[in-house]
């Protein structure tokens, strides 16, 4: 996975890829799954009970979207 690759001092905001049910998927590394919980809330992103967060609200909707070949 090319996220799981990054340095650690990488400036790509991994912390905002999440799975498709809009929950963060657990890691082998010991904490990140907190780790990116926290960063996560720190950028004003509210998590339900159940871990899932509404991708509706937060999904990223690009102003334009590079030509795809067309």
């Amino acid at each position: 996975m090319v996220l799981a690759g990054l340095p650690e001092n990488t400036e790509i905001p991994w912390q905002r890829v999440i799975n498709a049910k809009g929950a963060i998927s657990p890691r082998g590394k010991p904490g990140a799954v907190e780790l990116q919980r926290i960063l996560l809330e720190e950028e004003g992103i509210k998590f339900r009970l159940d871990g899932t967060t509404d991708l509706k609200r937060y999904l990223w909707q690009p102003e334009s979207i590079p030509n795809q070949g067309k």
